[in-house]
């Protein structure tokens, strides 16, 4: 079945999304085989919220869907849905229908859509192609996985740099092959080299006697196809980019890339980094089955099984003092669970600053020092109160001195653990969204049950 939405979500978040009406609806008709039903009821709906749908549907329901609804499936729904569900659809759909939906998608998305299969699918859907796309998408092909290349459209709209307003006017008017969306006619050289461009907007504002070279935008700039599409989308966040051409290695120009496929990889970017961070594969997907969740989660609670082993290991050592003071038992928790929401506090941070270039070697230097000095006061203000706590709860000031000063090692371990971790891995060329976690929580936690009970057994055996 397709998941309900609680009845008491806000109105404005039901506003972008199918109505529970229309989820009924469909529902009944995937349970009575009824593909007019089907059609009738999604007939109205954007592309996105039916790929949206497809998405939330298990594997096997997800089949009964499309025996009904196939004949349908165009090239904006497919270029809509999840590439963790795409392959599955695909293979599904009848040759024909899959052959005109991909003569209906932009360049760019036959790329995305055809990049990661096997040589045969990747020549039956190119053979669906006029001529003409059949070689952009095979050029794009031909350039590193996630550059600009791979993600640029060679739909491009250009004009000569010595042209009017009105002659870029009535060539527009004229030309029946125009993408159905861009944003700027860029201008070309003798050579093929953009040189500049210009917006729509500025374009009809102005007479027909001007030269487009007079109204191009300050913020023009090309991207080289060889470029990573992590710094693409950086690149048009930083500058406001809507669109910037894409050249070759001779700087001639092969394609355009949009603000939407721009934040399409920051979007991506942020999500993968945001389930690394909690240890989860990027490719998990609310539809997978309990098996292929559990295998996706398993090898990192494995690793996480060996780290705590670690500080198992650290408070074995202290088995003596245990036996003495029972209560340090009962204590231990507070430092650990503390110090490990103060790292991933620290790490959160330092990971998007990595992520989006805030976190740079120029300002690490001060980042490392803010984190030091944040986490020696947090340290401060909770000791006090574990201190006072000792003495009221506990009747003996002595421990909850020891639990403080436990405490301040530890936030002070778990702030610079949360930057330098990152930083570090960083460094070295390795992903800090995927391994920063298990380093910083092992950190704190072997920092933290050394810090009490070492002090512990100083203070008060």
């Amino acid at each position: 079945m397709i998941e309900k939405r609680d009845a008491q979500s806000d109105s404005s978040d039901d506003e972008f999304q199918l109505s529970q009406h229309d989820l009924d609806a469909v529902n009944r008709a995937i349970d009575e085989g009824d593909g007019n039903a089907l059609d009738a009821v999604l007939e109205p709906v954007h592309a996105a919220d039916i790929a949206d749908m497809i998405e939330q549907l298990t594997p096997p329901r997800r089949r009964q869907f499309l025996d009904l609804y196939s004949g349908e499936i165009d090239g904006d729904i497919l270029s809509e849905i999840d590439e963790s569900v795409r392959d599955e659809v695909i293979e599904q759909l009848p040759r024909e229908v899959l052959a005109e939906a991909v003569r209906e998608m932009d360049s760019d998305d036959v790329v995305d859509l055809i990049e990661d299969m096997e040589a045969p699918e990747q020549q039956a859907i190119l053979a669906a192609l006029d001529e003409s796309d059949r070689v952009a998408v095979e050029q794009s092909l031909t350039y590193p996985e996630y550059s600009a290349g791979r993600l640029m459209q060679s739909e491009v709209v250009t004009a000569p740099e010595h042209w009017t307003v009105g002659e870029t006017i009535d060539f527009l008017r004229q030309e029946d092959w125009l993408p159905d969306q861009f944003y700027h006619v860029i201008l070309v050289d003798p050579r093929r080299h953009p040189v500049g461009y210009v917006t729509l907007g500025k374009l009809l504002s102005s007479r027909r006697h001007i030269a487009l070279r007079d109204i191009t935008e300050d913020s023009f700039r090309t991207i080289s196809a060889r470029q990573d599409e992590g710094d693409v989308a950086y690149a048009f966040n930083k500058y406001h980019l809507i669109s910037a051409p894409v050249v070759d290695d001779h700087d001639r120009l092969v394609g355009v890339i949009t603000i939407d496929d721009a934040m399409a990889v920051l979007d991506e970017e942020h999500e993968e980094d945001f389930l690394r961070m909690a240890r989860v594969s990027d490719e998990s997907h609310v539809s997978d089955g309990p098996l292929e969740t559990a295998r996706q989660r398993l090898p990192w609670l494995v690793v996480n099984l060996f780290t705590a082993s670690l500080s198992a290991l650290v408070i074995s050592r202290f088995e003596a003092t245990l036996a003495q003071l029972v209560i340090l038992a009962a204590l231990m928790p507070i430092v650990a669970s503390t110090g490990g929401i103060a790292g991933t506090q620290s790490l959160a941070v330092a990971v998007r600053a990595l992520a989006t270039r805030e976190l740079t070697g120029a300002n690490a230097k001060r980042v490392v020092l803010r984190e030091l000095l944040a986490g020696l006061l947090n340290g401060v203000g909770l000791a006090v109160i574990l201190t006072l706590a000792g003495g009221l709860i506990l009747g003996d000031f002595r421990i909850g001195m020891v639990l403080g000063m436990a405490m301040i090692a530890n936030q002070v371990v778990a702030a610079m653990g949360g930057v330098l971790v990152p930083l570090t891995l960083n460094k070295l060329g390795l992903d800090p969204a995927l391994s920063s976690g298990t380093f910083v929580t092992t950190m704190t936690d072997m920092m933290g049950f050394f810090a009490f009970l070492g002090l512990a057994s100083w203070v008060l055996i």
